[in-house]
């Protein structure tokens, strides 16, 4: 097994072993209900409805929103978290596979140099 097979197995583990993910961020917002009367409309002393969490992201080209509940937010930061060691590793991998396909063309130009049956 050459070092770049090497790397490669050990990337592809890596990523096994990661465990769910979620692309985008977290942050947290406050709303304005449409109840007239409400303390979010006092025109004093506004107060709004919140906080609230909220995932975004971008999948397949289109944005989108999801509200977490306070009991998820832990999960969701560790899997937000783990998305980028996710991208992080797709990149090492892509990168071994060109390295990988770089050495097998390099080992058959050299063999080529020595026959002629090229």
């Amino acid at each position: 097994m050459t070092e770049t097979e090497g790397t490669i197995k050990r990337i592809k583990t890596q990523l096994t072993r990661l465990g769910p993910v979620l692309p985008g961020s977290l942050s947290k917002q406050w709303n304005v209900c449409g109840t007239p009367g409400c303390k979010c409309k006092d025109p004093k002393h506004p107060r709004r409805h919140g906080p609230y969490h909220q995932l975004s992201y971008t999948l397949r080209g289109k944005s989108s929103t999801v509200f977490v509940k306070p009991a998820e937010v832990p999960e969701v930061r560790q899997r937000i978290k783990r998305y980028g060691e996710f991208k992080r590793l797709c990149g090492e991998l892509v990168a071994a596979y060109v390295e990988a396909i770089r050495q097998h063309s390099s080992n058959r130009r050299q063999t080529c140099k020595r026959s002629t049956s090229c």
